[in-house]
């Protein structure tokens, strides 16, 4: 369910107060881990983390016109979801925070890189703010341009 909101605080003024305090509580711990050089703003209907222009111009390889998204948070019609680019295509990565997240003794609902929750208590939010301090903004760029690399020599 895409917003149509033009910035984060008007995302968050739409949302039902009980997902707009989840989604705080998130956003919070995200801006409070997110490494140097990654940028909050609305993206694809969503509050999203991403890599500016100014640091990869090339933006993302659907889209130019788009910044290569690093994370993204989101209110959808059933669920809240955060999107962690980081763990998909990169299986140390995800194999490391299924261990964490499951360790936490809560009960892990994901996708390739969208990590559901209905509540707030259903996220290990110390797991959530490692996962995305664990990636500075060069590593996560070089890592993208292998994953592009790599596709290219696939076809």
């Amino acid at each position: 369910m895409q917003s149509k909101a033009k910035s984060v605080d008007q995302y968050l003024a739409e949302l039902p107060f009980d997902r707009r305090e989840a989604i705080n509580a998130v956003r919070k711990v995200i801006l409070k881990n997110l490494p140097d050089g990654f940028e909050e703003g609305m993206q694809y209907g969503m509050i999203g983390y991403f890599v500016p222009h100014k640091l990869f111009p090339a933006g993302y390889h659907c889209d130019p016109s788009q910044p290569l998204t690093f994370a993204a948070l989101a209110s959808q019609k059933n669920y809240m979801a955060i999107y962690l680019m980081t763990i998909y295509g990169h299986k140390e990565t995800e194999e490391w925070f299924v261990k964490a997240y499951k360790a936490s003794g809560k009960k892990l609902d994901m996708g390739k890189s969208c990590v559901r929750f209905k509540k707030l208590d259903d996220l290990p939010l110390d797991v959530i703010g490692q996962a995305i301090a664990r990636v500075p903004v060069e590593k996560y760029i070089r890592a993208y341009q292998r994953a592009r690399e790599k596709a290219k020599k696939s076809r």
